[in-house]
């Protein structure tokens, strides 16, 4: 019996799932990822050179304007790690910031592999 009503269960969420718009898709997938937590990496470049670099971010969020429904800012927002020495590892002194990046910036966010 509880298993008949686990599926059940189950297959009501697809359908539900299944009915959302892409977007709402997507905001349920970033709700996921934010609750399990990642590992992100940005990295920002001036033509080819690194010149800064996050770690430990756990989401990059787009900002919304305020009084305007559904209408996205030219930046993204996060917190991580600001790696001052460019060498991939979390040093003493190296603290977790808030920082902005330029929708026109060359940047790269990845998730670490370790």
């Amino acid at each position: 019996m509880k298993r008949a009503l686990s599926v059940v269960m189950v297959l009501s969420a697809l359908v539900v799932l299944a009915g959302c718009t892409q977007e709402t898709q997507n905001k349920l997938s970033r709700e996921i990822q934010n609750w399990t937590g990642t590992n992100g990496i940005l990295e920002v470049y001036a033509g080819d050179k690194l010149v800064k670099r996050f770690m430990k971010i756990d989401k990059l969020s787009t900002a919304e304007a305020t009084g305007t429904k559904n209408v996205a800012r030219e930046y993204r927002y996060g917190w991580g790690v600001d790696d001052q020495n460019l060498n991939g590892q979390t040093d003493a002194g190296e603290k977790k910031v808030y920082f902005e990046l330029s929708n026109y910036s060359t940047y790269v966010f990845f998730e670490a592999s370790n």
